[in-house]
Order: C-alpha cells, then sequence, then structure tokens
C-alpha cells in the first residue's frame, strides 16, 4: 500500500487464512497471532529481540519455526542450539539439523542435477567430487564448516565475533560506493605473490567512517598497482601504507608523489599491530564504521586472532591462506588509523594514582618516576 507506506505483503486465502511476508524489523511481529517462519534468524542484526516479540504470538495457538546457519558461538540462535542439545531443552524446542553431507546423503546432488543446464560441469560431479567443489569455493575452512557444516564459528578464538561484525555491515544489496562530501582517507596493506594488496577507503561523515572503496589486487607488478592506487590516494587526505617489506619503496614513492604528511608508512611490529586492531574493535562496538556484505571480507576479519604470549605480550595472528593473510582486516585498520590521524605507539597501561591535585584521564600516559 503505497499510499499508507505498508510494507507488509498479504496473501489471502477463501477460508479466511492469511500468509504475511513482513520485513526483519522486529516490530513487524508485534500484535500478530499464529504460526510463524523467522528465516536467516542468526543473521539479523539482533535475533534475541526478534524472538522475544515473536514468540508471545503463538500464545494463542500455532509454531515458530526458525530457520538458519550459525553466526558464531555467542549469537542468540546458537545459544537456542545449545540450549535444546545440553541445557535439558527448557523451551521444548524440535531441533533439526542438515548439514551438506546429509542432503548429498538423502539425493540431493541428483535432484539438484535435473535443474541444471546439460553443459553445467557439475552434472559430471558425484557425491564426493561435489563436496569438495562446494568446499573449495567457501571463503575460508570456518565459513565452509559453519555455512555447510552446521558448525559455528568459536568467537573466543576470533578476535572479532561474527554479531560484531554484522552490526558494522551494510544492508546486503545497499549502495555503499558513493562518497556525500565527507574526507576520505585510505589504508593500503601491500602485497605481491601470495598475500593481496589491498586498498580500503572510508569517508568520514560526522563520528563515522563509511567505506566507498575496497579494491584487491593479487601478483601485478608494482607499476601496474600504483595506476589502481594512486587515483585513489590523490583523491584522500591521508593514507596509511603498511612498510613492512616490500612496503619500504612504495612509502618512499608516495610521500615523493603526494607528500609525507599525506603518507604515512607503519611498521607491523606487535606493538603498532595491537595499536592498530583495538580501533577496528571499539568502533563496531560504537557503531562508528561501516563495512560492505561481504564474504571475503568478513572471512577475513574473522581471521585475526588475539593471542597472550607466556611473558604476558600481546600478539594479533592470522592463518595464511590462498585468499591472503588477513588483508583486508589490516586494510582497513590503516583506514581507521589514517583518519584518527595519530601515529601507532603501543599501548602502556595507567598508574592506579598520580601525585596529589593532579587529575588523571584516560588520555593519561603518566608514569611515576620511580617506575
Amino acid at each position: 500500500d503505497d499510499e499508507k507506506k505498508h510494507s507488509a505483503l498479504v496473501l489471502q486465502f477463501a477460508n479466511g487464512r492469511r500468509i504475511h511476508s513482513m520485513s526483519s524489523n522486529p516490530d513487524a511481529q508485534a500484535g500478530k497471532r499464529g504460526s510463524r517462519v523467522l528465516d536467516e534468524f542468526a543473521l539479523h542484526p539482533d535475533p534475541r529481540k526478534l524472538w522475544s516479540i515473536a514468540y508471545p504470538g503463538i500464545t494463542w495457538g500455532g509454531q515458530m519455526e526458525v530457520i538458519s546457519t550459525h553466526r558464531g558461538s555467542k549469537n542468540f540462535f546458537n545459544i537456542l542450539v545449545r540450549e535444546a542439545k545440553e541445557g535439558g531443552n527448557p523451551k521444548k524446542l524440535s531441533l533439526h539439523t542438515v548439514t551438506l553431507q546429509n542432503a548429498l546423503d538423502d539425493g540431493f546432488l541428483w535432484k539438484l542435477q535435473q535443474s541444471l543446464p546439460a553443459e553445467d560441469e557439475r552434472q559430471e560431479m558425484d557425491e564426493a567430487a561435489y563436496f569438495d567443489w562446494v568446499k573449495s569455493g567457501a571463503a575460508d575452512e570456518e565459513s565452509f564448516l559453519q555455512e555447510y557444516m552446521c558448525k559455528p564459528a568459536d568467537d573466543d578464538a576470533a578476535f572479532l565475533e561474527y554479531d560484531l561484525i554484522a552490526s558494522a555491515e551494510y544492508a546486503q544489496g545497499a549502495d555503499w560506493q558513493t562518497p556525500e562530501g565527507g574526507t576520505l582517507y585510505a589504508g593500503v596493506d601491500i602485497g605481491r605473490t601470495q598475500d593481496l594488496t589491498v586498498l580500503w577507503v572510508v569517508e568520514l561523515l560526522g563520528d563515522v567512517l563509511y567505506t566507498r572503496h575496497v579494491e584487491t589486487l593479487k601478483k601485478m607488478r608494482k607499476s601496474e598497482q600504483e595506476k589502481v592506487l594512486w587515483p585513489w590516494f590523490a583523491r584522500c587526505a591521508r593514507v596509511c601504507i603498511d612498510q613492512t617489506g616490500l612496503g619500504i619503496g612504495w612509502v618512499d614513492d608516495a610521500q615523493d608523489r603526494f607528500g609525507e604528511y599525506a603518507v604515512e608508512g607503519v611498521s607491523f611490529t606487535a606493538q603498532a599491530k595491537e595499536a592498530l586492531a583495538y580501533p577496528v574493535r571499539s568502533r563496531m562496538e560504537d557503531r562508528r564504521v561501516r563495512i560492505p556484505y561481504s564474504g571475503e571480507i568478513r572471512a577475513d576479519l574473522r581471521q585475526v586472532t588475539k593471542q597472550v604470549t607466556p611473558a604476558g605480550n600481546i600478539r594479533f595472528t592470522a592463518e595464511r591462506t590462498p585468499d591472503g593473510h588477513a588483508d583486508r582486516f589490516w586494510a582497513l585498520a590503516l583506514a581507521i588509523h589514517a583518519a584518527d590521524g595519530v601515529k601507532a605507539q603501543p599501548w602502556r597501561p595507567l598508574t592506579s594514582a598520580k601525585p596529589a591535585g593532579e587529575t588523571r584521564t584516560l588520555d593519561d600516559d603518566w608514569i611515576p618516576q620511580d617506575a
């Protein structure tokens, strides 16, 4: 109903029954009785709120079906699954699990092949070959296990939880690449053969950084990469570049062309990585960064883990894969660092006291003389 601005779609049958197709806004569930299906439940920005509003709708009869893959071990969907499996099932859920292997065992591939064109490569596959084909196309092992094998990713191992990443993503299909007149900043993680070169451009509007461009380059000569990167550097107020290894030459050339203030090189020491990583998390927690809805980006952000050494030092690590070495994560971190306009410094804990009459603040790095 364009006139009343109603977004719900209703299909009414001769017997008076209706099917409502509604938006994902939890408030759309309020006041409606009867059975309901919540699809892609874990992908919802707030699945717990959606459940809390939808569940009272079956008080007078009907059932509620929740369909989803996992989105990390701390997502409310996985809490429901664990309650049903391990917690005595207090909600009396009927849990049904279908993995890719289950589907193949039940004849899924044969059914799929009946609907595919004769020339499709999957026509010649058996179940084992199709399983490997799907697995090889997944962003990484964690994504495959979660999306196809119903095994939630471990949020305690990764630096960024799935829910946190999802909260920072644009809506699927949104137009996020058009700048709106704010200031542009960029971060570049340098690669050549195994690792990717990734350019990440953000626009500062108010206190929020909106991603406007992400470019990945692989196995390209430096001169060819420059043809892609230099025009973006010219549009940005500040650019931060990974100057570890190959990056040293990149920083020199970029500073010669665009100026030393406009281009900062950042060496990826353990201390610098710590200083770069935490602002990514804090901006996501504060809803002050927006990133594209992308499986490759999500997988890269999930690759980074925080480890504490026996000496108490913090290390940020990532497994090297055919698609890089968490290069998109570090490009985003560098872009945020460029926008913040400060050099990467190791974090130091604040002391618990100061001399009488001096005020201690969160930005204070005061160290007593006898420290």
